[in-house]
């Protein structure tokens, strides 16, 4: 996991969308570690002893570790690995990770009439400002392709992020209303595999320390996880990183070998031979390919 975060500026026409969104990032905080960063605007920093407040909303989404969590409007709280926080302009809160955990945290700060108008309605309340999604394969997609896209800042991109920002709040309302769902162990642990692997495409990683990192023994866990989408997790993972290959392919100024080297393959030849396995195409032919589309 790479430690990103951008304040994003905004014009007329993106306040007329009823939704903006301010800055996006991921962290992951080490255990025994400073918290919050020191990179941040002065005003988004804290002390434990006196809080913060801010002029904005903003959702976090705890994706590994555990702290604490407490506001104007609601007592301390354990935040576990899987659970939202949604922060309320103008509500004094403070939270952290437990120093010997830490945690990984995926987060995007917005304003904006639509959500005035959904708190106004008690649709998110300060009084719950902590919903637990367990590891939520679709909430992670939906809040990290919203982060990568405040990192490229293409035209017209910040009513592309407004309308992703709303689905999200719609997706994660209707969890916080099903959450008999999340009470299944089986899914719940498949989620939380898919996740892992997500988080760790850049990375060299196995089904084997997935296995390790849900305490749970690896021919089990395998067979679990074919039982619930069909493929094994090996198979799931690779096809990950294809599927993210694909993306930076179409981007005709990373170097193809890069991209291999960014994904961890073992090596340019071996990303070569699985891409064509997986997609019929070479990957020079797969670029080559998408210029015309």
């Amino acid at each position: 996991m790479n430690n990103f975060f951008n304040y994003l500026s905004l014009n007329i026409e993106d306040d007329q969308w009823g939704l903006s969104v301010l800055n996006a990032g991921c962290t992951q905080i080490d255990s025994a570690s400073a918290y919050p960063l020191e990179k941040h605007p002065d005003e988004y920093h804290f002390k434990w002893n006196t809080g913060r407040i801010l002029n904005e909303y903003q959702l976090i989404y705890v994706t590994k570790g555990e702290g604490i969590f407490e506001s104007d409007s609601f007592d301390k709280a354990i935040v576990k690995s899987g659970t939202v926080i949604i922060l309320f302009p103008g509500e004094r809160h403070r939270y952290m990770p437990r120093l010997d955990t830490g945690w990984n945290e995926y987060w995007i700060g917005f304003k904006g009439r639509i959500m005035d108008d959904l708190v106004e309605r008690k649709v998110f309340s300060p009084k719950q400002p902590c919903i637990y999604l367990g590891y939520n394969e679709q909430a992670f997609t939906l809040l990290n392709s919203i982060i990568e896209k405040t990192n490229n800042e293409h035209i017209g991109y910040q009513p592309q992020i407004s309308g992703a920002t709303l689905h999200l709040l719609g997706f994660i309302h209707s969890i916080d209303k099903e959450v008999n769902a999340q009470k299944d162990e089986k899914n719940t642990l498949i989620e939380k595999a898919k996740l892992l692997f997500r988080s760790n495409i850049t990375n060299s990683y196995s089904p084997e320390q997935a296995a390790n990192e849900l305490s749970i023994g690896y021919s089990h866990f395998r067979k679990l996880f074919k039982l619930s989408t069909g493929i094994s997790p090996g198979q799931y993972y690779i096809q990950l990183k294809i599927d993210k290959a694909k993306e930076m392919l179409r981007d005709h100024k990373i170097p193809i070998k890069e991209i291999a080297y960014e994904l961890k393959f073992d090596s340019y030849f071996y990303f070569s031979k699985l891409f064509k396995d997986k997609t019929g195409f070479t990957p020079s032919a797969f670029r080559a390919a998408s210029k015309v589309f």
